[in-house]
């Protein structure tokens, strides 16, 4: 007895089927809020980005049926579609969690303690990245550069800021969001569903009372820069790395004084560290593997 190819799970490379349409009910809807989102642009194809997060908004990611949705209102084949919505990771391509979990490895927060975060948060867990816990509740990823690097290491919630981070905190806070218990980021406004914060990215306002009043502020070294470029704070001076007495541009030391660098020489973070948790003793990073290992 032989098996068809489609018994054995074998792909030949055929077509898939089209994509099932809305029910009505949610198409008329979703219409509705289309309309609005095309009438901003003066080339309708513009809009395509946030009806992009407005399917997101439906389903809790971007299905086939979503894609072809775009396409018809835009008039787009669903290959472009397709092709806009694989290129940006904030389109996810298979249901998730509630909660979208994003731990920073990028350099910085990956040598402050992120990869310790997220090699623990898959531990406790018990998912791997890109997955999902199984109350629905938490999708886990590593992330790249969030732009917040004075808060190393960083974790996102939604997209909404959880500075100075440890591997304890961290869990706290999984543990919390999926128990329903109150959570808050250190910046921004209050959590949300990630389908709601999908319609929020597609241009509808956040009504929640105090939401868009709630933000969040550039860390001291971020502002530092910013005061320097503004001519409001004096320009550093140069210092000798072991004595601190200032040195010209040959290196040469100008005097045999000890020079004591104020506040606003300490342009880096490092000059002058935080006590906050960016520097967990019971939470080193550790080497990197080698490659391979």
């Amino acid at each position: 007895m032989t098996t068809s190819s489609s018994e054995r799970g074998v792909s030949l490379g055929m077509p898939e089927l089209p994509a099932p349409a809305y029910p009505d009910d949610v198409r008329a809807r979703l219409e509705t809020d289309a309309r609005e989102i095309v009438a901003r642009y003066p080339d309708s194809r513009s809009a395509l980005l946030p009806l992009l997060h407005l399917v997101q908004s439906e389903e809790g990611h971007v299905t086939r049926t979503g894609m072809r949705f775009c396409a018809d209102v835009l008039g787009l084949t669903t290959a472009e579609v397709t092709a806009v919505a694989t290129f940006y990771t904030m389109y996810r391509r298979k249901a998730s969690g509630d909660y979208q979990v994003g731990v920073c490895t990028n350099t910085l927060c990956a040598v402050m303690g992120g990869d310790a975060i997220f090699q623990e948060l898959q531990e406790h867990l018990g998912v791997g990245n890109g997955e999902t816990t199984d109350d629905g509740k938490v999708t886990l990823e590593h992330i790249e550069c969030n732009a917040a690097c004075d808060f190393a290491p960083v974790v996102m919630v939604n997209w909404e800021f959880f500075d100075n981070q440890t591997p304890a905190s961290a869990k706290r806070m999984v543990d919390d969001l999926r128990a329903g218990r109150p959570v808050e980021p250190t910046r921004g406004a209050p959590l949300c569903t990630f389908k709601e914060t999908a319609r929020i990215l597609a241009g509808f306002p956040d009504e929640r009372p105090g939401a868009v009043e709630a933000t969040g502020g550039a860390g001291p070294a971020s502002l530092v820069g910013l005061r320097l470029a503004r001519g409001e704070t004096a320009p550093a001076r140069v210092v000798h790395p072991r004595d601190g007495a200032p040195q010209d541009r040959d290196g040469a030391t100008k005097d045999g004084d000890v020079h004591e660098p104020s506040p606003t020489e300490h342009l880096s973070s490092h000059d002058a560290p935080q006590d906050t948790s960016a520097s967990d003793p019971a939470h080193p990073s550790g080497p990197a593997a080698e490659e391979g290992e």
